[in-house]
Order: C-alpha cells, then structure tokens, then sequence
C-alpha cells in the first residue's frame, strides 16, 4: 500500500527537480556563453576543458607543501625555525593590510561606510598581530635566540618593504619625517626631498659612528626607487587623502573618527612597542644592552615617544600628540 502511493509522487518529485535543474543549468550555460562571446572565446572548447580538469584540493589550493618548505635556518638551533614562521605568518598578514587598503585607496567612489567596512578589517588584523607578539616573546629559548641571531646579521625586520609601503599608504609622505625636520616640508614638495629625511633612517643609523648601517645600505639599494615611485603614486590614494576626500559631515562621523585612532595606534603605538618589548626581553641583559642585528638603534628608534609618527595628526588634540605612547609604556613597564 505505502509503495503504491509513493512511488507516483515521489516520480513528480524527481521530474519536476529535474526540470528545474535544467533550467539553472540552462541559465549559468547562457551566462557563461555571454561571458565567454564578449571576449572572443568558444564556450564549448571551456566546457570540455572543465570536464578534463582535475578538481581542486586543499593542499594545492594553499599551496601547503610550498609553504612549508619556506623555512630555511641558518643554524642549527632548534628556535630559529619559530623566529623564521613568526615573520613570514607577519609579512602574510602585512599582505592582506596592503590588500585592504588598496580597495580603499582606488576606490573612485568612496563613502564613509566602506572606508569604515575596510578599515574594520584592518583594525582586526592589526590586533591579531599586536597580540602576536606574545607568542614570540615567549616561544623562544633567549640563549638560543642570542646564538642563532649572530648568523642573521645585517638583516632586520627594519627591512621588511611591505611594511613601509603599508606607510605610505597610510598617510601623507610629510608626516613619515621624523626628527627636527617634521612639519618643515611644504605641501609641494618633492617625494625625493622628503625621502632623504624620513623618519626611520634614523633608526638605522650606527649607534658608534652615526653613519648608515649595511641594513640601511642594503635596503635603500633594493628599495629606494620603488618607495619614491610609490610615493609619488599614493599622494592622493593614501587613508589621510582619501578621508578627505569625503564629505565634510562624514569626516566628522565619530565611528570613522574612532576606527580611524585606533588604526594609528595599532600601526604606530602597539605595534613598534610590541617590538621594544621583545627588544627588552631579549637583548636587555641588567646593565648590558645587545645592539639589534642590523646594527639598529632599537632604544631610541622603536618607542613611539621619540619618533612620533601620526597617520592622521588633525584627529588628534595637542596633549594626545605630546605624549604620543606614553601610556603604553607606563601601563606596559611601569607596573
């Protein structure tokens, strides 16, 4: 009885499903072909290329066996592999930070929503990395790294390019100059000149004999003329240039305000304090002080106090500016 009524409708079931199947299937066809005809392409030759085509899987798709093969130390301690996995996991992040500010940067129409949308996704990036650092502060062995760290030099996470270009995306070239001559440059003036004086040679300047590091030397050689070249292209794509860009009501929208300071302090607070405090940990032995190994002045060169890099200076009041990650240090050190 149960089998005599079920089998007609479980038939309709399954004819009408068809049917239906068809038609999508009829549709996504049609589609393709007006995607594939537009450029010139034979929709029938992509059809049987997909059916030839082997199916996708995690491991290539990731590219898991080529990112597990990236790690290549250069000696035989066992932490240098963590020290090596943290930077790149580090750079990879710095990836997707560059990857949303550019949707923000070429964006022709840009609104407060989606410059608040794309910052959101950097603040938790940015948060995910601060808090990083604990991992690093404590996953390795300081005798060891203070061994392994000798075969490394000059090299420096002072290096790091993506990490300056996130800069220049980040603000107006002016306010990456640090040292007597910030706020001196005017509005015209050339990226080549303002480079000569950007704020983190400094910090890469021999601590003894004041004259350029092999770290620096090596950097400027290999990266010189892309970062002018990208400063020149980011004049009006950068955050600063692109928040003026909106309306004046929305740049006064207390939301972007606030998403906005908190990206300033992740990228110029916590993050270069997160360093120091790694710094300290490891190369601050009582009164002995091992130098960073690209020959950088970590001290005076990581706390924001001293470099005072402000993204976004006009959102900020006087006093916030003058103690410029001051609080981080006493809430950090000083308890």
């Amino acid at each position: 009885m149960w089998g005599n009524y079920m089998m007609p409708n479980t038939r309709y079931v399954l004819h009408h499903s068809k049917m239906a199947l068809d038609e999508k299937v009829l549709e996504v066809v049609e589609r393709l072909g007006e995607k594939y005809e537009s450029v010139g392409e034979d929709l029938l030759a992509h059809l049987e290329g997909l059916y030839y085509r082997d199916y996708v899987n995690y491991w290539d798709y990731v590219g898991v066996d080529a990112l597990l093969n990236l790690q290549k130390p250069r000696t035989k301690y066992p932490d240098e592999t963590t020290f090596i996995i943290y930077h790149q996991i580090t750079e990879l992040y710095f990836k997707v930070i560059m990857h949303e500010l550019e949707q923000i940067g070429f964006n022709e129409n840009l609104n407060k929503d989606f410059f608040v949308k794309h910052l959101k996704r950097i603040n938790s990036y940015w948060s995910a990395l601060v808090q990083s650092t604990d991992v690093l502060v404590g996953g390795m062995d300081a005798d060891q790294f203070l061994e392994f760290r000798k075969a490394l030099a000059p090299s420096s996470g002072f290096q790091s390019i993506q990490y300056r270009l996130m800069e220049l995306w980040s603000t107006d070239f002016r306010n990456l100059v640090g040292g007597d001559q910030a706020g001196k440059f005017a509005e015209d003036a050339s990226i080549e000149e303002i480079y000569e004086h950007v704020y983190w040679k400094e910090g890469a300047t021999d601590i003894t004999t004041g004259k350029k590091t092999l770290t620096l030397t090596q950097f400027e050689e290999k990266y010189s003329k892309l970062i002018i070249r990208k400063g020149k292209e980011f004049r009006e794509t950068n955050l600063l240039a692109k928040f003026h860009s909106l309306s004046k009501e929305e740049q006064q929208d207390p939301e972007l305000l606030e998403i906005l300071k908190q990206y300033d302090i992740h990228s110029n607070v916590n993050w270069p304090l997160a360093h120091y405090r790694f710094a300290a940990r490891y190369l601050k032995r009582g009164d002995h002080v091992e130098r960073a190994t690209g020959g950088t002045n970590w001290q005076q060169y990581l706390p924001p106090k001293f470099q005072k890099v402000i993204y976004f200076p006009e959102i900020w009041t006087q006093e916030e500016k003058e103690n410029w990650g001051k609080a981080w240090v006493e809430n950090t050190f000083l308890q």
